[in-house]
């Protein structure tokens, strides 16, 4: 038997806002892909921290960004640049923040399902 399933952001399962930026959810079974759009201003240390309870992200991702630049800085003070067609992993213990004035839009299949609950 042949079993397949079809799902768009355009209507997510679920969807989170917090300042600065939304998080809107897809799930399949016991897994989440989540699209974060993150508008300029945006920084997880000002925008999430106070949601999250914690001094850093402690969210694993794995992503593709689409659009934007994305500057993140790791606990231990290594700091690097996404942009555009980027693929990425970032492990737990980190903060970011948007780079310019355009919105960075990526899709995260790690660390979306428990991002920014209240």
């Amino acid at each position: 038997m042949t079993t397949w399933e079809r799902k768009t952001f355009a209507t997510p399962d679920e969807a989170r806002s917090f300042d600065n930026g939304r998080l809107d959810l897809v799930t399949f079974g016991g897994a989440a892909v989540g699209r974060f759009t993150l508008q300029p201003g945006w920084r997880w240390s000002e925008d999430v921290r106070q949601l999250a309870g914690t001094e850093w992200c402690e969210q694993a991702h794995f992503a593709y960004q689409l659009s934007g630049r994305l500057r993140i800085r790791m606990k231990d003070d290594t700091e690097f640049e996404t942009g555009p067609g980027d693929v990425s992993t970032v492990s737990a213990g980190h903060d970011a923040w948007v780079v310019g004035d355009e919105p960075v839009v990526l899709v995260d299949w790690s660390g979306a399902a428990t991002y920014a609950q209240r």
